[in-house]
């Protein structure tokens, strides 16, 4: 019998109904990471929106900060600030393995008690190098007495990092730590703190460096993982179509030309 006209049997139908399958969850998955990429670019939109807004300051900015739930903070996330205050050096602490310029250093927060209201906001001031013949030395930095005014963008609470082994709520007494808990934080110093934190911008002072990283939503990771599931999805769908029908019908002529 011509092998092009055998009848379709089992393996064949399995063959297909493996293919269907596969082709239908790398095409769900590519649309779900397209959705995701658009969902991160709304983001980013708003992101840029706020920054590109005036500047928080003085009365308005100690209303925003009110609240005492991140929740409520959420939508000044990303919003430029000028804040005024005094530095509360005794409570500083040191972030360590944060890394600029491709170095593991520290970041460096420091809190600021707001110029005429109760709020104190916790500020990442910059990132200093680590000693590493001496660990537990702190980086030689400055913090200017008296009242001081600077810039900054509103943020939300220290982005933690892994611990093989984490202390309650990550954190400790000591001035250099891997995480920090605002909640905790505020429990420990006996600060208000408000719910959300500034980083500071600006050029480089008080011995910190503060070239920050460009805020990025990460769209462009969905849009390549978008790009690999439906390559994979074309991918099976063209080995399907040849070994199940090209092939097929040219083995019939490769015996005739043998």
């Amino acid at each position: 019998m011509n092998p092009a006209r055998q009848p379709f049997g089992l393996r064949f139908w399995l063959v297909t109904l493996a293919a269907l399958v596969a082709m239908v969850v790398t095409a769900s998955l590519g649309r779900w990471q397209l959705s995701r990429a658009a969902q991160k670019t709304a983001l980013q939109a708003a992101m840029d929106e706020r920054q590109s807004r005036a500047p928080l300051q003085g009365a308005e900015l100690a209303q925003a900060l009110q609240s005492a739930s991140q929740e409520a903070t959420a939508p000044l996330l990303h919003r430029r600030a000028e804040l005024r205050g005094q530095w509360l050096p005794e409570a500083t602490v040191f972030l360590e393995n944060r890394q600029m310029y491709g170095r593991p250093g520290f970041f460096v927060f420091t809190p600021l008690q707001l110029a005429g209201s109760p709020r104190v906001v916790l500020v990442q001031r910059g990132w200093a190098p680590r000693n590493f013949l001496e660990r537990t030395r702190l980086p030689e930095i400055t913090t200017p007495a008296g009242p001081v005014q600077l810039e900054g963008r509103l943020a939300g609470p220290p982005a933690r990092l892994y611990e093989f082994t984490p202390t309650a709520q990550g954190e400790g007494s000591s001035r250099i730590r891997q995480n920090l808990d605002l909640a905790a934080y505020g429990a420990e110093t006996g600060l208000a703190l408000a719910p959300l934190t500034v980083v500071q911008t600006g050029a480089a002072s008080d011995g910190l460096q503060r070239d920050w990283a460009p805020i990025d939503s990460g769209v462009d990771k969905h849009y390549g993982y978008a790009f690999q599931w439906f390559g994979l999805c074309g991918l099976v769908a063209i080995l399907y179509v040849w070994f199940q029908f090209v092939r097929r019908f040219l083995r019939p002529g490769r015996q005739r030309g043998a």
